[in-house]
């Protein structure tokens, strides 16, 4: 039944990493694709939208894979897959704080945690990088000095602090000039 196995596999997700939606990203990417839910580009577009949308990401996803699968009760699935992880680990640490909080064992394991959260979003970024720029299988495209070109762009204004939704709308702002002009 595909109810019970978006809510599966979605809660295996939530119940398998740390580190918000980013960190969630290649675990994710390899259920859906497996699944044949959605293709790599599917998987790449709706991040763009995503990102754009109000919302913890991981839950948009999975809400999107949901619906696109199964419909409306196919969305609610795999939402409640992804959350009820996450819900339950946070009363089960509300309910034993401080034992948490000054456990060596817990304090080693986010020592560990922690490096492993960044080297699966990188390992994510890396991924999606190669499907958004190397698509084509060519270099020296418009398509990719305007990928390229906007990906730089937002990575110099990101570090001087611009705010993330202006970032969205100039890079969404671009796009739409580069397909008029290029023909992307």
């Amino acid at each position: 039944m595909i109810y019970l196995e978006l809510f599966a596999t979605f809660f295996r997700v939530g119940l398998f990493t740390f580190g918000g939606g980013y960190a969630m990203l290649p675990l994710i990417q390899r259920e859906v694709l497996a699944h044949g839910w959605l293709t790599q580009a599917e998987i790449i577009d709706f991040i763009a939208v995503g990102e754009s949308t109000p919302g913890p990401f991981a839950v948009n996803l999975s809400t999107y894979v949901g619906m696109v699968t199964a419909g409306l009760s196919g969305a609610l699935c795999a939402t409640a897959g992804v959350v009820l992880p996450s819900f339950l680990v946070i009363l089960l640490v509300a309910r034993f704080y401080d034992r948490f909080r000054r456990s060596r064992l817990v304090e080693g394991a986010m020592t560990g945690l922690r490096p492993a959260v960044i080297g699966l979003i990188a390992a994510a970024l890396l991924s999606l990088g190669r499907e958004v720029f190397l698509r084509e299988q060519a270099l020296m495209t418009p398509a990719f000095a305007v990928r390229a070109g906007i990906l730089l762009l937002v990575a110099a204004l990101a570090f001087r602090k611009v705010h993330p939704i202006l970032l969205i709308a100039l890079s969404a702002g671009i796009g739409i000039a580069a397909g008029f002009l290029f023909g992307l």
